[in-house]
């Protein structure tokens, strides 16, 4: 029996590929994961190495709480299980008048992990509009496949490679994912997803959370995961810590190491790095 999701929701994410709106978040709990992120972006930059997006769960403990958070868990275990890890977490955020967009792309491409099953939690801190650049996605799309990509390194971009899809998008057909400040998406690692530039009065600060099954393997080398829930009886990944205290020496130590780690991933065999 599934704790959240229906057995309708579930079938309509397996024939589109996502999932949405979810209430996962208070109005208390999103004001404090974006004010303790404001103000690591105003005062804290040089202090992590001059990067804040990838896996920042592991610097903050509100982040590290929203990766926690018990109604997301449940969705995910509805979806692959009770053993759970969060392999990687990022933002996409976008300031009014970003010229910034993410292409068309599946989530799958250059992840090294060893199944599809995973879950995609596009948690908003902000809201996500049409006018500020929600994530656009393409029902059914994740039923191809893995599709070709082609690496643009536009430096707009903001996915690792600047990667997007070789074949044509039928862009009529996408679906606005929007969502309300605490809502989340849930979408495929295949299916077709992009999103525009934001053009509205506020940031669109996303924050996406990548959970995966213990049993999944890394490909490309030893990776690393923190385990969020149940019990992890594989060890095909390095477990990773939470933050003692916001920005404390260990967390700052961990994160720069876990991300040195997971861009080895990432960047593997790429000709650059991207944004």
């Amino acid at each position: 029996m599934p704790k959240v999701l229906s057995e309708a929701a579930i079938a309509q994410y397996e024939r589109d590929g996502f999932y949405h709106p979810i209430r996962a978040l208070g109005a208390d709990e999103v004001a404090r994961c974006r004010r303790d992120v404001e103000k690591v972006e105003r005062e804290r930059m040089d202090d992590i190495g001059g990067a804040f997006r990838h896996k920042p769960h592991l610097l903050l403990k509100s982040l590290d709480a929203a990766v926690r958070n018990e109604t997301i868990l449940d969705v995910v275990e509805d979806m692959i299980g009770p053993d759970i890890f969060v392999w990687a977490s990022l933002f996409f955020t976008k300031d009014p008048g970003d010229p910034r967009y993410v292409g068309w792309h599946q989530d799958s491409t250059y992840w090294g992990l060893s199944g599809p099953e995973v879950v995609n939690v596009w948690l908003a801190l902000s809201p996500a509009t049409v006018a500020n650049g929600a994530m656009k996605i393409v029902p059914g799309s994740h039923l191809k496949g893995q599709i070709s990509h082609r690496e643009t390194y536009n430096k707009k971009s903001l996915l690792t490679r600047g990667q997007e899809i070789e074949t044509e998008i039928d862009e009529a057909a996408a679906v606005d994912i929007e969502l309300e400040p605490g809502e989340i998406s849930l979408h495929h690692i295949r299916v077709i997803h992009g999103s525009g530039p934001n053009k509205g009065d506020d940031r669109r600060m996303g924050f996406t959370i990548r959970y995966i099954p213990t049993h999944l393997h890394q490909i490309h080398g030893r990776d690393r995961a923190l385990l969020v829930r149940g019990k992890d009886t594989y060890g095909h990944f390095d477990h990773e810590t939470s933050p003692d205290a916001d920005l404390s020496e260990f967390a700052i130590q961990n994160y720069i190491a876990a991300n040195e780690a997971h861009n080895a991933i990432l960047y593997k065999g790429a000709a650059e790095k991207g944004v």
